[in-house]
């Protein structure tokens, strides 16, 4: 099985951003929707008919529209909108033919998805597999009267909104769907998507959004219940109980009431039993019927406007349903556990302190515990699957049965028995086994959990690789306080940095040298990679800052020169190295990418050489690298002027861009065409040693060349556009002044257009610029102002 093309059927917001994820994984696909009933008058003035392509694929075309305005943004770059063909359901039908996979996306009501599957199981090939985004409508009642020939290929396939952005991807088997089919598309979802794929149970709301819309409507009754304010809710359900930074009202602002609502109702009508659980409160069908329906009006529980001293952020009172300032939140528990270690004891301190934050924590906390643990054997395969759907799709750090488990399942149980309740049945089971725990780690990292009273082996990827296991099973070749080299088999090491943010420091820069050596006696070559949260961002501004304000400028160069050997020496190492960046990638990470043989970056991979941010330039090789990627710009035997390629690459550093995608990175000139990227972040290391074995096939190291100037005229070009900046105010006059110490470095300084030099000038230059700046005042206020504030000075 193989699947090339994608039919895509409505093209709302769901529709179309899975067709730009699609379009980001290299698959064109194509986008149908229907035929408007009318013209618009617009269209009438412009003389369309009914009959005109442009007004029946108009509905198409504007979300097509729409998507490419979209922020954040669904493409990894604007031009992969061209991958996606529009059309519609009237004339186009039949063109579901072409393709591998035809995903439904249409309104939510069965009746309209029934017929809808009617017409398409008329004219796909046998053998396409058909699938649906339903967020709960059952599978079995679309498809009942097709024949078995179509529903053998048929399956709900549910994204979660926005589908470039968020990992899960719920695989929900139709009645007679072929288990082949299942294997196939979760191995798709997780390598070619970049997906976290759970199998779900064909129940409404499937694994995530149940739980989730149950914790959110048990929060909202709580909060009734308590007499807590908005705010007050988001602060003791937000990262302090393992939850993301949206906690419970901000994330219903994001999704939408509305969307929020109706979740809420599939279950409440799919499941009467459980009605109770999702009935809303009465306020939030006021919100709806006022329109209040979060971000995308610009009011929900949050209403956010500017006042006299700039933005003002007001929360509904759900009492007046009227708007109240935001104000700080104020409870011992949530102090305490703010200041607790890590996460488990963090909910720990907040569930067992002795205030109203402390009851509200643990009332949330308590029914949505119990709920996973009652109905996880009707929604999924098994509990693994329902915390890697709350982690995935809701962005929980700890799932509910990993929950359980850091609380103790025991202590909870107790606790809950003192307070009146009962335990679910799986609870039950558990401890009457004399088990205290759900889940099982063995010394070489295998993770079991507990089903049907044994524990079994959790599947474990082929495509992933844990560092973190590797260290405990005794792969440490060499290591210090920011860095490790790792064996990843097959003879292949992998630099891992680990120093605090993963800065750049005399650790890592020492490290380098070391494994360089140790790599180039006794293996293939080098994976220069971590699992951190980003890969780099970039050197140690503190310490940069601590020397300058010494004035210890020897030290200062001595450091930039031990930055500038160690990434040469990457590029001319002996054995192949491949950087694996992921996430933010700045500074001295970037520049350590750009001098590493080739790059395997994840998808999400934000690059770039932001010095200039903080007064500075790049000093570990960017600018000269820069500088050397211009001129590859310009082909041998073509006379072009430099100028444009040197302004795209001098543009990129001078205005410290960072890449919002791998892709991105490559038309910044930050990645080379024959650089690659995961769409799985989990996958980069593993791909990244298949580079490195691949490279050390027929590998030549790199020879040191001669790198031909830009000069004063390109120099002069770039100093014009820095000053027309200047006086647009679109710069300050210290950006300018940085602008021009880059341009003199990148361009060759006083050394004439054309001319050859090797690779030491311009790091000489580019050291000297430096050095020039980090002893400016103005540099250094930049520097303390993004230590302090975690954001530039344009001063």
């Amino acid at each position: 099985m193989q699947i090339h093309k994608v039919a895509v059927i409505g093209s709302g917001v769901m529709g179309s951003t899975i067709a730009a994820h699609l379009a980001n994984a290299g698959i064109p696909s194509l986008l149908l929707d229907i035929v408007p009933s009318k013209l618009s008058a617009k269209q009438e003035a412009a003389g369309l008919t009914m009959e005109d392509r442009k007004f029946r694929n108009s509905i198409a075309e504007l979300n097509m529209t729409n998507l490419k305005k979209m922020n954040p943004a669904p493409f990894f770059v604007p031009e992969f909108a061209d991958r996606i063909e529009i059309g519609n359901l009237s004339d186009d039908l039949g063109r579901l033919s072409e393709v591998d996979w035809v995903i439904e996306v249409v309104v939510e009501r069965l009746d309209i998805k029934v017929e809808l599957f009617k017409k398409i199981a008329a004219v796909v090939r046998p053998g396409t597999i058909v699938s649906s985004n339903t967020s709960g409508i059952s599978l079995k009642s679309m498809v009942e009267e097709l024949p078995e020939s179509f529903t053998n290929y048929f399956l709900g396939t549910h994204f979660f909104n926005p589908p470039r952005y968020m990992k899960l991807l719920e695989i929900i088997p139709g009645p007679n769907t072929n288990p082949e089919i299942i294997t196939f598309l979760s191995d798709f979802g997780e390598r070619v998507l970049g997906k976290g794929v759970v199998i779900a149970k064909d129940t409404p709301n499937f694994i995530a959004n149940r739980i989730g819309v149950f914790g959110l409507a048990a929060t909202l009754k709580e909060m009734l219940r308590s007499g807590l304010t908005v705010d007050e809710v988001d602060a003791l359900t937000g990262p302090v109980m393992g939850r993301p930074k949206s906690a419970s009202f901000r994330t219903v602002d994001l999704v939408g009431l509305d969307t929020f609502i109706h979740t809420a109702n599939t279950v409440a009508v799919g499941v009467p039993a459980e009605k109770d659980n999702f009935t809303l409160p009465e306020f939030m069908q006021t919100m709806l019927t006022n329109g209040w329906l979060g971000d995308k009006t610009k009011q929900g529980f949050y209403k956010k406007s500017k006042g006299p001293q700039g933005r003002v952020i007001e929360v509904l009172d759900p009492h007046t349903m009227t708007y109240v300032p935001k104000k700080s939140v104020k409870f011992a528990s949530l102090d305490k556990a703010k200041a607790a270690g890590g996460l488990t004891e963090k909910i720990r301190t907040l569930v067992n302190g002795k205030d109203a934050g402390a009851e509200f924590a643990w009332n949330v906390l308590k029914p949505v515990l119990l709920y996973a643990a009652t109905i996880a054997k009707d929604i999924a395969d098994n509990i693994a699957g329902v915390d890697e759907g709350m982690r995935w799709g809701f962005n929980w750090e700890m799932g509910p049965f990993e929950l359980w488990d850091a609380l103790g399942v025991k202590t909870i149980a107790d606790r809950v028995i003192a307070e009146g309740g009962t335990i679910p049945p799986l609870v039950e089971e558990l401890l009457a086994k004399g088990n205290e725990r759900f889940y099982q780690k063995s010394e070489s990292g295998q993770v079991s959990y507990f089903e049907n009273g044994e524990y079994l082996k959790k599947a474990i990827s082929p495509y992933s690789f844990s560092i973190k296991q590797a260290h405990k099973d005794g792969k440490e070749i060499l290591s210090n306080a920011g860095a490790s080299l790792i064996d990843l088999g097959d003879g292949v090491a992998c630099l891992e940095f680990h120093s605090p943010s993963n800065s750049i420091g005399a650790d890592i820069l020492n490290m380098i040298h070391k494994s360089l050596a140790e790599v180039e006696k006794n293996y293939l070559g080098m994976v220069v990679g971590n699992q951190g949260k980003n890969f780099c961002v970039g050197a140690n501004l503190m310490q940069i800052l601590l020397e300058a304000e010494e004035e210890n400028w020897d030290d200062i160069d001595h450091m930039i020169r031990e930055f500038q050997n160690g990434t040469m020496a990457l590029k001319f190492a002996k054995k192949p190295v491949v950087a694996a960046p992921f996430g933010m990638t700045l500074g001295g990470g970037a520049e350590i990418c750009l001098h590493s043989h080739a790059i395997q970056a994840s998808s999400e991979t934000y690059m770039g050489l932001v010095e200039l941010g903080v007064g500075l330039i790049p000093g570990g090789g960017g600018t000269k690298e820069m500088a050397v990627r211009a001129m590859e710009g310009v082909l041998p035997g073509v006379q072009v002027a430099p100028d444009y390629f040197f302004a795209k690459r001098f543009e990129a550093v001078a205005m410290a861009q960072v890449s919002t995608s791998a892709e991105k990175a490559r038309q910044l000139g930050f990645l080379r065409d024959h650089d690659r990227y995961s769409m799985n972040p989990e996958h980069v290391i593993l791909d990244a040693k298949a580079r490195v074995i691949d490279l050390a096939r027929n590998f030549r190291p790199n020879i040191p060349t001669k790198v031909k100037m830009g000069g004063a005229g390109v120099r002069a070009t770039l100093e014009l556009a820095l000053y027309g900046m200047y006086a647009g105010k679109y710069i300050s006059e210290y950006d300018m002044h940085l602008g021009k110490k880059l341009a003199y470095a990148m361009t060759g300084g006083n050394r004439p257009a054309g001319m050859l030099v090797d690779e030491q000038y311009l790091l000489d230059l580019e050291r000297e610029a430096f050095m020039s700046l980090v002893g400016e005042a103005r540099t250094q206020d930049r520097i303390r102002h993004m230590l302090a504030k975690g954001k530039p000075l344009r001063n």
